[in-house]
């Protein structure tokens, strides 16, 4: 049975991102008889961090990543921004958290009929008219992300990395301090996504964003996280937490060149592989 520890209403905020005892179960009886998907779970997170996410199937990544942004609602624990609590058992889920967290889907997402500046805009025209202001961040973002040209087409009328480029700027356009990136370039061919991991890199440099991201492949986590996290188990749990001391600017297309990459790497494959194992 697993000792349940006393939560406080508030968390001190050493952290921008923090995660108490969190689990998310389903089915009737009490909690020992109900199945979790996760349980227990610990994670802090900085702010402007890079967190790349891994794990075995069925570990939970995904459903990690839908409590943080409260499309799900836990069973037990809470989650804490800038040490106020938000989110837990007993609070109503607020999806997005006020505009404080983005979410970049496996999908784009985008809407068929509108061009990509309306996609783009759509979330600001949500909440209320978009002042000066967030139209030149919008026209900013679209920039850094290679779509100036483009931002008079339609989806259909883009090629698939386009298309998560435009649901990046659409995420990045009304400026929420954390994005959550749950495998958004598995589908797209080696070229293509080498060079979106690198815009994404430099995208985050210059916007200061808190990253999650949940990724299978571990170059991909290597190159774009200042942290590795592995989930495994059933519950899922975090079982192991790596520091990438790779400097930065890096090219994800050669980050196995770096001196430390094959340490980085064994150790996750390693953990990888013993979580896999019946």
């Amino acid at each position: 049975m697993t000792m349940k520890r006393d939560l406080p209403e508030t968390i001190d905020a050493g952290a921008l991102l923090q995660l108490r005892q969190l689990g998310i179960s389903y089915g009737a009886g009490t909690a020992d008889e109900r199945c979790w998907i996760l349980r227990d779970l610990d994670l802090d997170v900085q702010e402007g961090e890079f967190l790349t996410i891994m794990g075995s199937s069925g570990a939970g990544k995904s459903t990690l990543l839908n409590l943080v942004a409260q499309t799900l609602q836990p069973s037990a624990g809470q989650i804490a921004f800038r040490g106020k609590v938000v989110g837990g058992a007993d609070i109503p889920a607020d999806p997005g958290s006020s505009r404080q967290i983005g979410y970049v889907t496996q999908d784009d997402n985008l809407l068929p009929w509108r061009t990509v500046w309306d996609n783009v805009m759509f979330p600001l025209t949500l909440a209320s008219k978009p002042s000066s202001s967030d139209v030149e961040r919008a026209r900013r973002v679209i920039d850094q992300v290679g779509l100036t040209q483009w931002t008079k087409h339609y989806p259909h009328q883009l090629s698939g990395g386009m298309r998560k480029r435009a649901s990046l700027a659409r995420t990045l356009a009304y400026g929420p301090p954390v994005v959550l990136m749950d495998e958004p370039f598995g589908a797209l061919d080696a070229e293509t996504r080498a060079q979106l991991q690198a815009d994404l890199l430099d995208l985050w440099a210059s916007e200061k964003k808190t990253i999650l991201f949940v990724t299978h492949d571990i170059n991909e986590a290597i190159a774009l996280g200042d942290r590795i996290v592995v989930l495994s188990g059933s519950p899922g749990r975090v079982v192991l937490e790596r520091k990438i001391d790779i400097a930065r600017p890096r090219d994800p297309e050669l980050i196995f060149k770096a001196p430390t990459f094959a340490g980085h790497y064994d150790a996750v494959r390693g953990c990888l592989r013993a979580a896999s194992r019946p």
